[in-house]
């Protein structure tokens, strides 16, 4: 099973930005790789775990039309369950809010061949699919400052009041394009 590599510091450092950036409530659907974030949120700002990614994506907009930042982590073949969700409410409504994604890649950047199908084919397309729909999107790197990417997220979601993703792959390469 692939792991979460960026290791504790980077998600305690994640978590603890979003949350001093306003951003919640926080919704998740189960998945491995999040874990270590997930638990981190919950026990500084609680979590809620939603059994269908599409299903979160709905009461995360609730949340953001009540004026809530609201969070959603899921893995990249829960972003296929939630197009819909996400096409037909979010995007045309800009109902702004954060979209986690886990992107499972292995060092050297290609799927995780331990992976189920989907997740390598909506690996492929998660990027796309984000461009696609006007989903702004950004990916996680360690060696920048989590202050400066979470800034960037605050400014397109909280100040331009749009959706985005925050893409988070399982190991640290960079994610094709």
């Amino acid at each position: 099973m692939p792991t979460f590599t960026h290791g504790i510091d980077v998600t305690n450092e994640l978590g603890k930005e979003l949350i001093a950036a306003d951003f919640g409530p926080f919704y998740a659907t189960p998945c491995a790789i999040l874990s270590p974030l997930h638990r981190m949120l919950d026990e500084l700002a609680g979590v809620l775990t939603v059994a269908r990614e599409d299903n979160a994506v709905g009461i995360a907009v609730g949340a953001s039309l009540t004026g809530r930042n609201p969070v959603v982590l899921m893995e990249n073949a829960g972003l296929g369950l939630s197009l819909s969700a996400i096409a037909s409410l979010v995007v045309p409504y800009r109902i702004p809010m954060l979209f986690v994604v886990d992107v499972r890649v292995t060092a050297d950047g290609q799927p995780d061949a331990d992976l189920p199908g989907e997740s390598v084919i909506l690996r492929k397309l998660t990027v796309p699919l984000l461009v696609g729909l006007g989903v702004e999107t950004f990916e996680l790197r360690p060696e920048t400052p989590m202050a400066q990417q979470v800034n960037l997220i605050q400014e397109c979601v909280q100040d331009q009041r749009r959706p985005a993703a925050l893409l988070l792959a399982s190991d640290t390469a960079r994610l094709p394009r």
